[in-house]
Order: C-alpha cells, then sequence, then structure tokens
C-alpha cells in the first residue's frame, strides 16, 4: 500500500469520526436536554432539600435525613411498603408460575383468548384497577362478605392482578424453549413429576424468575395509585406519606427525606433486577417451541390458572362496568350524567369529570410527542453498531442514563418537579403545562426499550444494498428501516400516550385547583363519602380505562396501515432503484 493511499484513508476514517461525533450530537442533544431540565434538576432537588438544615437551624448536612431515618414511624412506614411488595411479589410469582406453564407450553380451546386477558392490565390506570377491586370488594360488591374492602388483602390482590401477566410472559417465555427430553430422561429414571420439576426444570427458570421477581417488587414498592383507592386511612407508605407531608402539612424537608428512602429502596430493586437480568442470559439447553395438549395429569395447574384468570382481572373488571350503572334508585346512567354536570358532591364547585378528561387527552397527547420526540433519535442512537470500543462504552453509558427514571417513581419525580421546576414557574404550574413533562419522564425509559430492538433488527445489508442502488441516506432510513420501525413507533406513541393518560404518581403532586387530570379526580371522588361520589368514580373509571384501550388499539391500527403503506413504497422504491441501476449500466455500455 502506497503512502498515498494510507493517507487517503487515514482521511476518510478522520471524515467518518466527524461524522458520527456530528451525528451523535445531533441526536443526543434534545433528549439530553429534556433529561437535564426535567430530571437531573428535580431530583437533584429534591436531594438536596432532604439533606439541607431546617432555615434558621444549624447542623451538618445529614442531619435532617439521619432525623427521619432514626424515627420510629419511617422504620414502620418502612416495613409496610416492603411488606405490601413481597406479598405481591410472591403471590405474583406463586399463581404466575402456573400460568406460565398452562398458557406457555400447552395448547388448548381458547389459549390465545386467556393470554389477551391476561394482557389486559398493561393498558389499565393503576386507579382504574383500584376501583375496580374496590367495586369487587366493597361491603355491597360481590364479594364483600369477605370483609377485604380497603384492606391490605386488598392491595395485594391488585398487585397480583397487574403482575401476573410478568411472570407469565417472562417466565413462560424460558420456559417453552427448554428442552423438554431432560425431564423426561429424570422421569424414565423414576423420578417423580415434581421432582422432575424441581432437579431440572426449576433450575433452568430460576434466572428469570429471579428477574420477573426482581422487577415485581420494583413495580409493587411504588404501587402509590392503588394505596389512594384501595389503602386503609392510617396505614400508608413511604409514597403515601410523602404526598401527606406535602399536600398536607407542607412539611417538604420532611418529605425530601422519605424520597430519598424511597429511591434507595427503588434503586436497589432495580439493581438486583439487572443483575438477575444478565444472570438469565446464561446458556441453556433449548429446542424449538412446540405446544403439548393440555393433559389431565395437568389439571391442578389449570385449574389455578383459570380461577385466576376469572377471579383477579375478569371479575373486578366485570364489578367495575356493573357498579357504575348502580344508584340507589336502581339501575340507570346517571353516574355517567353526572360525570358532565356534577364536579361531585361536597367540593364546592370546580371542573366536572368530563372536563378533566378533555385535560388528561390534552395532556397525555402532549406527553406522547414530546416522548416520541426525545425517544425516538434516542433509540436510533443507541441502536447503532458500535465500529469503535469508545462507542460501545458511550452507548451503555447512555443506555444507564436514560433507563435511571425507571429507578425513580412518579412520586419523587413529582415531588422534584414541586421544589425545582414549580418554585421557578409558578404561573406553569398553575396552568398544567408542567404535568405532560412529568409524564413524558416517566413514559420515555419504555418507548426506548420498545423501539431499540426493532431498529437493531434491521439488516445492515439492506441499507448497504440501497445505498448502493444509489438512495440517499433519508431514502434508505424511509424505504429500508421505515417498514420495519413504522409498527414499533404507532404501538409506543399508543403505549406511551396510555402511560400519561393514567400517571397518577407525578400528577397528583403537580395537578392544581385550577388543573385536573381524571385520574386525580376519580381519587378524590373515590375518597368523599357519598352515593353520587361513588357512581361517578366507577362511572369516570370505566370512560378511563375505554378511552386507554382505545387509544393502543387506534396505534396498534395505524401502525398496521403504515407498515403496508411503508412496505409498498420500499417495494416501490426498490424497482425504481433497480431499473435505473439497469439503464445506467445499458447506457454506458452503448
Amino acid at each position: 500500500m502506497t503512502l498515498e493511499q494510507n493517507r487517503l484513508r487515514g482521511k476518510l476514517a478522520r471524515k467518518r469520526r466527524i461524522v458520527t461525533i456530528l451525528w451523535s450530537v445531533a441526536a443526543l442533544a434534545l433528549p439530553a436536554i429534556f433529561l437535564a431540565y426535567f430530571f437531573v434538576w428535580p431530583v437533584a432537588a429534591m436531594i438536596g432539600r432532604g439533606v439541607t438544615p431546617h432555615e434558621g437551624v444549624e447542623g451538618t448536612w445529614w442531619g435532617p435525613l439521619l432525623e427521619v431515618v432514626l424515627a420510629e414511624r419511617t422504620w414502620r412506614l418502612i416495613a409496610q411498603t416492603l411488606g405490601l411488595a413481597l406479598g405481591g411479589t410472591i403471590g405474583s410469582i406463586a399463581l404466575g408460575l402456573f400460568g406460565a406453564h398452562i398458557l406457555s407450553t400447552r395448547s388448548f380451546p381458547g389459549r390465545g383468548v386467556i393470554r389477551a386477558i391476561a394482557t389486559i392490565p398493561f393498558v389499565l390506570p393503576t386507579v382504574v384497577v383500584g376501583v375496580a377491586f374496590r367495586a369487587l370488594l366493597a361491603e355491597n360488591g360481590p364479594l364483600g362478605f369477605l370483609g377485604l374492602d380497603q384492606s391490605m388483602t386488598a392491595v395485594i390482590l391488585a398487585m397480583i392482578f397487574f403482575n401476573f401477566s410478568v411472570v407469565v410472559r417472562q417466565v413462560g417465555a424460558v420456559w417453552a424453549d427448554l428442552d423438554p427430553r431432560q425431564a423426561e430422561a429424570a422421569r424414565t429414571l423414576g423420578a417423580s413429576r415434581f421432582r422432575a420439576f424441581w432437579t431440572v426444570t426449576l433450575p433452568a427458570l430460576k434466572p428469570s424468575i429471579w428477574s420477573a421477581a426482581s422487577l415485581i417488587f420494583l413495580y409493587c414498592s411504588t404501587a402509590y395509585g392503588l394505596m389512594m383507592t384501595l389503602g386503609k386511612p392510617g396505614f400508608g407508605t413511604l409514597e403515601t406519606e410523602i404526598y401527606i407531608q406535602t399536600k398536607t402539612f407542607l412539611d417538604l424537608p420532611q418529605a425530601a427525606a422519605l424520597s430519598i428512602l424511597q429511591l434507595v429502596i427503588v434503586i436497589a430493586s432495580l439493581a438486583v433486577s439487572q443483575r438477575a437480568r444478565s444472570k438469565s442470559e446464561t446458556a441453556l439447553r433449548l429446542s424449538q417451541p412446540r405446544l403439548r395438549p393440555l393433559a389431565r395429569r395437568d389439571w391442578f395447574p389449570a385449574v389455578v390458572t383459570f380461577a385466576t384468570v376469572g377471579s383477579l382481572i375478569i371479575a373486578p373488571l366485570f364489578a367495575l362496568v356493573l357498579r357504575s350503572f348502580s344508584t340507589p334508585h336502581g339501575w340507570s346512567l346517571n353516574n355517567y350524567k353526572l360525570l358532565a354536570t356534577s364536579s361531585g358532591a361536597g367540593f364546592g364547585g370546580g371542573a366536572t369529570p368530563l372536563e378533566t378528561l378533555r385535560n388528561s387527552l390534552l395532556t397525555a397527547s402532549d406527553a406522547m410527542w414530546i416522548t416520541l420526540i426525545a425517544g425516538l433519535p434516542l433509540a436510533w442512537w443507541l441502536s447503532r453498531h458500535a465500529r469503535t470500543p469508545a462507542f460501545g462504552r458511550a452507548q451503555k453509558i447512555v443506555d444507564a442514563a436514560v433507563m435511571l427514571p425507571v429507578g425513580v417513581s412518579g412520586v419523587t419525580i413529582g415531588f422534584g418537579f414541586i421544589v425545582s421546576l414549580q418554585i421557578a414557574f409558578p404561573d406553569l404550574a398553575r396552568s398544567g403545562t408542567l404535568v405532560p413533562f412529568a409524564q413524558a419522564v416517566v413514559a420515555l425509559p419504555v418507548v426506548v426499550r420498545m423501539i431499540i430492538p426493532i431498529l437493531r433488527s434491521v439488516d445492515p445489508k439492506l441499507r448497504e444494498a440501497a445505498a448502493t442502488l444509489g438512495a440517499s441516506p433519508l431514502r434508505v432510513a424511509l424505504t429500508v428501516d421505515g417498514p420495519m420501525v413504522a409498527r414499533g413507533i404507532g404501538f409506543a406513541a399508543g403505549l406511551s400516550f396510555a402511560i400519561a393518560l393514567g400517571e397518577f404518581g407525578a400528577t397528583s403532586f403537580l395537578a392544581s385547583p385550577d388543573f385536573q387530570t381524571l385520574p386525580v379526580t376519580i381519587v378524590r371522588l373515590m375518597g368523599r363519602p357519598g352515593a353520587d361520589n361513588y357512581g361517578m368514580g366507577m362511572a369516570a373509571s370505566v370512560i378511563l380505562a375505554l378511552v386507554a384501550a382505545t387509544a393502543m388499539g387506534l396505534c396498534e391500527w395505524l401502525a398496521e396501515r403504515s407498515t403496508r403503506a411503508a412496505k409498498l413504497a420500499s417495494t416501490s422504491a426498490r424497482r425504481g432503484a433497480v431499473t435505473r441501476s439497469v439503464t445506467s449500466n445499458t447506457a454506458q455500455e452503448d
């Protein structure tokens, strides 16, 4: 290789590095500004408020935090928070393992329907689920004779409602791929079915079980919406206490110190989840997934699975819809009519639930666009193939930073907004402008995680082939990446809209008397006595659930249409590129 060729090669490499840096800066600039302004600043302000001595009181920086940590009430709140999370986790794993076995390794009529029903909790706001269990377990409800209304058992059952499908999906995916011949060999050697499961199947499933358990524990320890709708007065968790200290007693230093403790618990759960997830990637003896017919010996796990789906998923939702039509004078649509004409009994006026639904739709739409605008370039950059070790390390650092909001509950984010942005911009706080930004912070990691695998699934050779045929980078993105990404973006848009629509943790802190969202209104109605308030809360929950489910379905439908259109455009573009290439070659030969 000549000196001139080496010089040209080095020049091209430097140019490629400069282009990579410029594209990286362009892709990361907006997401970095968004996270710095609406996540890092609020959380840092919250931590600073928690470790700063009270005004006029001298002391060390750790004094206020230590005072809260040593308080007896704090340890009681921590014990109650961890106890509920542990109960929800154990219940979800215990019932979910039966569901994973039946729904992932067995075939039977209606299997697809039951799996679809098990995914319903993914699109339901926590407030709706809490109200649904109130409808089922209330004294005059179908299961009121059990005496579980506003009990901790009710909260744990609602946690299982949300997390049953997590176990079915996560553990079931591994279980379906396991080679059944190993367990069959153990049975051939004389082991019972239970012993074969305990010594062969369970060890192979342990990493995925631990991963699911740590993730469920994280979800259960931040079940703020369930506690606000189902919890018993006087029995709180760290999150409910943060809300009380902020909104009732206006004790921001106390609330900040509690937020730091809650943040430590959540980050520890997230760290365990990440460690368990990495262990779940160890090599296993797998086979092609093959469903076996449901046999007579599967009767016990089948009964447990069907009973769980029927009693913990279908029954609460059915009770919610039924109770929304119930009034003291019989069955009618009066509860739904009141949503447009009344703000509730004993509230002294204010916005009607229908007006707060409008606020929810507007803020959810804004949050969806904010999430997509910040998330798409971020996902594109994270999905790029790392050509150098430095670029790979940078991707890992950015990926970890993007996932930080997962380790911070909505309550902590909402409180952080209060001690930072709301103090700096009080007019924005009163108008509700800050609400969609807080909701977007909550939804951003989910959307990025959803889009990255889709972008990585695009074969780089397709891009290279399109570029060789003369397509510009923009045309390559539209005709090659477009068909693959269109459906993922549509589903991500629907999911971010549904998350923002039902978000309650951060919104409950930021909602003002002049600007309420429907989830906040539902909790307000359910917290006041009166038949009209109760009925309106039920009806509003049904409306919120229908809107969230409709949004997800509509985005999925639009994504399917855009995928078909993009595929047609891609086919047309490729044919055109081939035609131009053939024409060009013919002209050159002539």
